[in-house]
């Protein structure tokens, strides 16, 4: 049994780039970027007015100060008069800022006095201009490669005029349950038998990311059976994920399966819980994590090794999110020989462990905001003490 850092440091270790290829933006959500994104033009591209109003000099807009109205300027036109001493453009937000201008009066702080003129009801005003390249100055790089590509980027890679950009091809993760007491989620489980959860759970995460997924069905507990299904997903797939199997029983047959196609098992037992017996092996350029059953298991071994996995497969610069806030009660355990994982809840600003049954009670996580980790050898947390949450 090793510990979690080392295992995650070999995981990390082993993990291959899975190349790059250009898309459409539209389809790019979720996608992780494997060139840097820079601006063709500066943003805003001219000065504009942030509000709707008059346009003018600042030193004109004292109080009680008249102004004539020359023109009317909206969004998407060019002004085609100069501002003069005494004068003002009718504005719109968004609409170019006219020469000779260095203002912007709201059109809630004027009067109207007559149809070509204002007067300013206030003291002073704001300048209320937002200026050309002070988001963004042409060549300036906006979108950094290993981005992992969410709805607020969209915005940049359109105002960048980015139709098509460059990201990591998705890696191909195949999916095998295995365990002849499995049934699938649309049969009745007989006598002894359960639905099979895990595999509709782990393409479920694995979309998230999101990859390219297969699902191979359930292996009986046979050597064979193991192979054949393995095989299956090797043909296919660059990483296959079993669940069921890897533990030391009579039936647990997957390190041998894993063996005998000719995969290096690099390690078998983590010292976690829940997930002790996971193993993770290797195969030339291909990779096989074989999780525990129970679907606590499987869904925390998951997150905390598979998908660190693969997004560094995809050069993925994102690290988990993770909140340093107080602990909202006493919380202690009494064996403290493993890593230990633990779902909660966060509610005005700190953690509560949710009840949890142990490592096949996957309902808990239903309710949960994130994990709490508590180290080898720690027994308790007191309340108020910080506690670090990975976010779900």
């Amino acid at each position: 049994m090793i510990p979690f850092e080392e295992a995650l440091n070999i995981v990390l270790s082993n993990s291959i780039p899975s190349g790059e290829e250009e898309v459409e933006t539209g389809s790019a959500a979720g996608r992780v970027l494997s060139w840097d994104v820079f601006s063709d033009i500066d943003m805003p591209p001219f000065d504009k007015s942030a509000v709707d109003g008059f346009a003018c000099r600042m030193q004109d807009a004292g109080c009680g100060m008249e102004l004539k109205v020359i023109e009317t300027i909206a969004a998407g036109s060019v002004p085609s008069l100069a501002i003069q001493p005494g004068e003002c453009s009718r504005i719109m937000t968004g609409g170019m800022l006219p020469q000779g201008a260095d203002a912007v009066i709201m059109v809630e702080d004027t009067e109207i006095s007559s149809s070509n003129t204002i007067k300013f009801t206030k003291d002073k005003t704001a300048k209320n201009i937002c200026y050309r390249a002070e988001d963004i100055k042409n060549g300036q790089k906006v979108l950094e490669k290993g981005t992992l590509i969410e709805p607020a980027h969209f915005a940049v890679l359109a105002s960048v005029g980015k139709t098509g950009v460059h990201v990591a091809k998705q890696p191909h993760i195949g999916i095998i349950s295995t365990g002849n007491e499995l049934v699938e989620p649309s049969r009745k489980p007989g006598r002894a038998q359960i639905r099979n959860s895990n595999a509709w759970q782990l393409l479920a995460q694995a979309r998230q990311i999101p990859v390219l997924c297969s699902y191979y069905g359930i292996a009986d507990d046979s050597l064979e059976e193991l192979k054949d299904k393995i095989s299956m997903g090797l043909h296919e797939a660059d990483i296959v994920i079993l669940t069921g199997g890897v533990s030391m029983g009579d039936f647990d047959y997957v390190p041998e399966a894993m063996e005998s196609l000719g995969a290096k098992i690099l390690f078998k037992s983590v010292a976690i819980q829940p997930g002790r017996p996971t193993v993770f092996a290797r195969i030339r350029d291909q990779f096989i994590f074989g999780l525990p059953g129970n679907p606590v298991s499987s869904f925390v071994l998951f997150e905390l090794l598979v998908k660190p996995f693969v997004l560094k497969m995809m050069g993925c610069i994102e690290t988990p999110k993770v909140l340093a806030i107080p602990m909202g009660v006493d919380f202690s355990r009494k064996k403290s020989f493993r890593k230990s994982v633990i779902p909660v809840t966060v509610n005005g600003g700190a953690a509560f462990p949710l009840e949890y049954h142990g490592s096949a009670h996957i309902n808990a996580y239903t309710k949960a905001s994130g994990m709490m980790i508590m180290d080898t050898g720690q027994t308790e947390i007191k309340k108020g003490e910080t506690v670090n949450v990975r976010l779900l």
